[in-house]
């Protein structure tokens, strides 16, 4: 009995001309990136590829921004595994027209643009506004930690670096002595250019012993402007604004023990003129013939007892810190640009990246940093908000930014700019204070300092309300590119070559957002 089935014919022959039209749904990803390349501005890609020298013509900057857009949107970011996809996968055959450039033109193509993909950045933003996600009521602030392309054991000490440069510069000596006495190899021209520079890891190991020395000036400047800024809050009695020094312990603990007699100074002002309100009313009453009741004002205040024995016991600390031997400042030596970053689920050798996110979940600012701490990242990244929005034609004032409790400090909470409501405790400890403290109702006190006031407005019903918001906007974005996609690392190494993946990794993230409003509000077909 003879079977009929469907398909099976390979020896078949196409009858009809084909169009690579066919191949792809109207709504597929694939052309809607290449429309959207259709309306960036690729003139700096182009400008690099003029084609007017002698040799194979360069493929099209168009095609490659189209076909890294595509990949990333589909969370591929090898480049081999992109060359692989152009030779059996529709979609990508279709964006390049049936050409196939290998991984190391990919790459290349990667590494020459890193600046023009970046303003990229923007462009895709303005796209974004167009479409109407670009608003500007509530913007969240975040950091998260991404690996580098480099291995925490791989961090060393200053000696260790320099022993290993003297080793290889020891090698290139003998070696050129050796060949010195032998018949040119090369010509009477020497060396090739391409051999005749240092070798990509003794260029390693020099950055990162600058990094070290870098790191060891920064860390005597901060003591030395810590301590000269210390002595003359400390013969004015005034408490010195700003950050504390992390750098250098001697630096911490000079601070620590000008606040101390800044506090002192202060408290025994305090005490002086309270002492000298009591003399006068003790001497009105004598006079009048009363009897003084009361105790005199002997000691300190509970409150200043209270500020100055925090002081103290700051000081104590810091004591013990400067006393404490030093640690050897380290660098990586596979990418010194990179840092050691505390995580929640311990350290890891990489970047803080930051990022600005509104309420559609479209970033409207992203930066790379290689500080751990969050703190001095706020006032840059709002900046970075506002300059971006201004570049796409947005001019509206930013309603509230949201940030959590890494980015508090009192800097950040009186400097101008936005309104903001930055949390002084970790979440679930925000949460906790919340229930055992109650809400609060109305503005601040008039006397609350900072933190008094910003506490009390986020225990308000709408204070709550709108830093509740920060959750949902923000961290989905990184649970998208980390966990979703996968990018926990980055691929390429150095700041300026991470700062351009981390543009893309967002770039990518706006166009998904961007295709799939366009898909929801497109007119239904019948």
């Amino acid at each position: 009995m003879a079977h009929h089935y469907v398909g099976g014919d390979r020896d078949q022959l196409f009858l009809l001309a084909t169009s690579m039209r066919d191949w792809l749904d109207e709504g597929h990803l694939a052309w809607f990136m290449i429309d959207v390349v259709a309306k960036v501005d690729t003139a700096a890609f182009h400008a690099r590829h003029p084609n007017t020298a002698a040799g194979r013509p360069a493929y099209n900057p168009d095609m490659m921004l189209a076909l890294l857009f595509y990949a990333y949107g589909i969370g591929l970011r090898s480049s081999r595994r992109i060359e692989a996809a152009c030779r059996t996968d529709a979609a990508f055959r279709v964006i390049t027209g049936n050409a196939t450039p290998d991984h190391a033109t990919l790459a290349r193509f990667v590494v020459e643009h890193e600046a023009a993909i970046t303003a990229c950045f923007v462009d895709v933003l303005r796209l974004c506004a167009a479409a109407g996600l670009v608003s500007v009521g509530t913007i969240a602030v975040d950091g998260t930690k991404m690996a580098a392309d480099a291995a925490l054991d791989q961090n060393r000490q200053a000696e260790w670096i320099r022993d290993q440069v003297a080793r290889i510069v020891a090698e290139v000596t003998a070696t050129d002595a050796a060949e010195d006495g032998q018949a040119a190899m090369f010509g009477p021209g020497g060396l090739p250019d391409g051999l005749a520079t240092r070798s990509g890891r003794q260029a390693r190991l020099a950055a990162a012993l600058a990094q070290i020395e870098a790191a060891d000036a920064a860390a005597r400047a901060e003591a030395d402007q810590a301590a000269g800024a210390a002595r003359a809050a400390a013969v004015e009695g005034r408490k010195l604004p700003g950050p504390k020094p992390t750098a250098d312990p001697h630096a911490a603990l000079a601070r620590a023990e000008a606040d101390w007699q800044a506090a002192r100074v202060r408290i025994d002002a305090a005490v002086a003129k309270r002492a000298a309100k009591y003399l006068r009313l003790q001497s009105a009453k004598v006079a009048a013939g009363v009897k003084m009741t009361g105790t005199a004002p002997a000691g300190l205040w509970r409150k200043e007892r209270a500020e100055l024995a925090r002081v103290e016991r700051r000081v104590e600390a810091a004591r013990v810190a400067a006393e404490t031997p030093p640690v050897a400042v380290h660098a990586n030596i596979t990418d010194p640009d990179s840092r050691i970053m505390k995580t929640k689920t311990g350290y890891v050798q990489g970047y803080n990246c930051q990022a600005a996110v509104n309420e559609h979940q479209i970033v409207v600012a992203a930066a790379v940093t290689q500080e751990a701490n969050d703190s001095r990242q706020y006032q840059p990244m709002v900046d970075a908000a506002i300059t971006t929005l201004a570049a796409i034609g947005i001019t509206a004032t930013i309603g509230m930014v949201l940030a959590d409790a890494g980015y508090w400090s009192e800097a950040n909470a009186t400097s101008a700019g936005p309104d903001r409501l930055i949390a002084t405790l970790k979440d679930w400890k925000q949460r906790r204070a919340a229930r055992d403290l109650g809400t609060t109702t109305g503005p601040p006190p008039p006397h609350a300092s900072a933190l008094e006031a910003m506490e009390h407005r986020l225990r308000t019903p709408q204070g709550a309300t709108e830093y509740a918001k920060r959750s949902h906007t923000v961290e989905p974005v990184f649970g998208n590119e980390k966990h979703n996609r996968g990018w926990a690392a980055f691929r390429r190494r150095g700041l300026p070559a991470v700062s351009s993946e981390w543009a893309l990794i967002n770039i990518s993230h706006n166009l998904g957002k961007l295709f799939d409003h366009q898909r929801a509000t497109r007119p239904a077909t019948t």
